[in-house]
């Protein structure tokens, strides 16, 4: 599906929501989802990232973005309700949902994971999916054709050492978005669980500060997956079946494609 190509107006008519959409995979997709025709809502903790963002997308033609600064560490059922009304009086309508913000402060062994380090990872990872895609899904069901893609990882399904709270919530979000697409599938409502793998992005040379980058793609190159996903094209193939192929095939063949 990297060899996918999206028409310009992919997204036109429709606003999508992206959380951690200030760095990374958010910020890329967000971008990607701008060009391509959305209107964009941008989640994310820091007011300048999210900024530059807009600014981006304004340069490249896009609609004028929304910009929604949100600690989703703290946020809680309140600040997703809040957000979901801010949302339907002021757009009016919501076709899609990127859950991409990742919290994963650091690789340690279990024995010495700090509770709160835990508690974090399971709350931005976890927690904050569920309660942003319960309080928008009265909007999402109103749309005649909506998406909401959760982001897992590798970790979720082969565990590894040291991989902690992050390890075990993505588990926790996979199984979420399974779940809800099942709970969805006589609805207009698509449910994916998307694996990017591994790609340049901060975050994996955190993690990796030993390998080789230059060896991984840029987010640019995966955006294919995330519009194919997020526009009419992902109706193609039943929900449940479509998020466990996207696992399968960012896992098994990636590097085949890339």
């Amino acid at each position: 599906m990297l060899s996918y190509v999206p028409s310009p107006d992919l997204l036109k008519g429709r606003t999508v929501l992206v959380t951690g959409a200030g760095d990374g995979l958010g910020r890329t997709a967000a971008l990607a989802y701008g060009t391509h025709g959305a209107e964009l809502i941008l989640v994310g903790r820091t007011v300048a990232k999210l900024e530059a963002v807009y600014d981006e997308i304004l340069k490249q033609g896009g609609r004028e973005p929304a910009i929604y600064p949100m600690d989703l560490a703290g946020a809680t059922a309140i600040d997703y309700r809040d957000l979901a009304e801010n949302i339907g009086r002021k757009i009016g309508h919501l076709e899609g949902i990127l859950h991409n913000a990742a919290e994963l402060e650091l690789l340690t062994p279990l024995e010495f994971h700090p509770l709160e380090a835990w508690e974090t990872a399971l709350r931005v990872n976890l927690t904050a999916p569920f309660l942003m895609t319960q309080a928008c899904l009265g909007l999402l069901k109103k749309a005649t054709d909506s998406a909401v893609i959760f982001t897992s990882d590798e970790c979720a399904r082969r565990p590894k050492g040291y991989w902690g709270g992050y390890a075990v919530s993505k588990a926790g979000v996979e199984n979420l978005g399974l779940m809800l697409a099942q709970e969805l599938s006589n609805t207009a409502i698509r449910v994916h669980v998307l694996d990017p793998g591994a790609c340049r992005t901060a975050m994996r040379l955190r993690t990796h500060p030993g390998a080789p980058l230059a060896s991984y793609p840029w987010p640019e190159t995966l955006m294919p997956m995330y519009l194919y996903l997020m526009g009419p094209n992902g109706q193609q193939q039943s929900a449940v079946w479509k998020a466990q192929e996207w696992i399968r095939w960012t896992s098994d063949k990636r590097n085949k494609t890339v």
